[in-house]
């Protein structure tokens, strides 16, 4: 039995500003907050001689209140607008240089999330009006009675709600922002939207899927099926366009797309394994590409190069970025025993035990593909950065490692990556408990 939820506000009679500390909301705000802080402290050194910090920060810190609100949302309505104003708070990280680039890289991640968010809207409508509950309850909260004969209809809204909150989560075709967001943003900033803030779509479909619509209600139908679909065809395309990116930034831009699809794909398998593989890829995800980002950040701070094959030799200046960079490289490709390996076997276990075909065999396979491509982006910026060959001569000053500040950072996110890989098994235990919890 659930504890009631702490109502701030009244709205209408039967709508409610309420809060609820559950299990699902507790371990996402507690990523979003270590995720928060670290950023955080490499921000403070990161901006130290850029201007308009004050701004900065403020957006940076009142972007983590309305995470703080959107997790611990006891209903629909309440993570609604923590949802919205999440997204208002964090447009002005992106606006943030005030270039002619940051100003166009806003607006298309304004319309992107307004458009998704009037889809999830939809949603809500239809919730409150064949719920049997305002809040979010395991296993869902359709009224059988008030569905009988609209189970199409609403079967349909829950495909366009999901597809809404998903355009946070860079679910394609919404996912257009996130290749131009993060090139124009300071690298904090794309840490925290690549590693917190698009797991906040994750948050959201995850509520709406098993908490609002619930997985009977949707397993083996057409919504299931396009969903994994979808998701599918966003991690091969993410990880295309990154294989063919020359920009690091937006390479991995769109590795985000990709990955965060993979989080999605297990969600959209609707059985325990792959939604535990699915959380634990959120915690994994979040780590491997917030030290990324913050990786490139070092070496945008050092040497302002952007493009990839500027890169040779970079391992000669920068060595403790560059391997801290090779450690998350191996992490997101899936390479054992570092922290994504785990998640991704236990998607593709997930998958395979589905039954549903032809998807149980193919997302495995997709999964394989993408591991591929992701090593053809990363790896060679390792490689070449540290064995750029013998005709190589550096045209460039020696502009040494990143502040000490800076690389202990990221060499804090290198260390969880290692040792949450290696010992793994207990998070792991962790999320199946959980969603034993849910399936009902």
């Amino acid at each position: 039995m659930q504890e009631a939820p702490f109502v701030l506000l009244m709205l209408t009679d039967s709508l409610t500003l309420a809060f609820r500390a559950d299990v699902l909301g507790l371990a996402f705000l507690t990523l979003a907050l270590l995720m928060w802080t670290a950023v955080g402290i490499y921000a403070l050194r990161y901006k130290d001689h850029q201007e308009n910090n004050g701004r900065f920060f403020a957006f940076y810190l009142l972007t983590l209140v309305m995470l703080v609100g959107l997790s611990l949302a006891a209903n629909y309505v309440t993570m609604y607008l923590f949802f919205e104003m999440m997204t208002l708070c964090s447009v002005p990280l992106v606006l943030h240089n005030g270039s002619a680039e940051a100003s166009s890289a806003a607006k298309k991640y304004l319309f992107y999330s307004i458009f998704g968010a009037t889809l999830g809207l939809l949603g809500l409508f239809f919730i409150h009006a064949y719920s049997i509950s305002s809040d979010f309850l395991p296993g869902g909260v359709l009224d059988a009675a008030k569905i009988a004969g609209n189970e199409e209809m609403l079967r349909t809204i829950a495909f366009l709600a999901v597809m809404g909150f998903g355009a946070k989560a860079g679910l394609f075709p919404l996912h257009a922002w996130l290749p131009a967001a993060h090139p124009v943003a300071p690298s904090p900033a794309s840490a925290v939207l690549s590693g917190v803030i698009t797991k906040a779509g994750v948050f959201c479909i995850i509520r709406v899927i098993y908490f609002q619509f619930g997985a009977a209600f949707l397993r083996d139908t057409w919504v299931q099926r396009s969903w994994i679909a979808v998701a599918l065809l966003t991690i091969l395309m993410g990880s295309l366009m990154a294989f063919r990116e020359k920009r690091l930034k937006t390479r991995l831009a769109y590795s985000t797309v990709s990955q965060v699809s993979y989080i999605l794909l297990g969600l959209f398998f609707l059985n325990e394994a792959a939604f535990a593989g699915a959380l634990l890829h959120v915690l994994y995800h979040s780590i491997l590409k917030d030290g990324l980002f913050l990786s490139a950040g070092n070496i945008l701070y050092q040497t302002h190069l952007e493009n990839v094959e500027e890169l040779k030799g970079l391992g000669r200046q920068m060595p403790r970025t560059l391997g801290c960079f090779a450690i998350f490289s191996l992490g997101l490709t899936g390479i054992p025993p570092f922290a994504g390996f785990l998640s991704k076997w236990e998607l593709a276990a997930g998958a395979l035990s589905s039954g549903l075909l032809p998807y149980a065999w193919l997302a495995p396979a997709v999964l394989l593909i993408s591991a591929m491509l992701t090593a053809g982006y990363l790896f060679p910026i390792v490689i070449h950065g540290f064995f750029p060959g013998r005709a190589y001569r550096s045209e460039g000053p020696d502009t040494g490692e990143a502040p000490v500040a800076m690389v202990g950072v990221v060499g804090a996110l290198a260390a969880a990556t290692v040792v949450l890989g290696l010992f793994g098994a207990p998070i792991l235990k962790f999320f199946l408990d959980l969603a034993g919890t849910i399936f009902l």
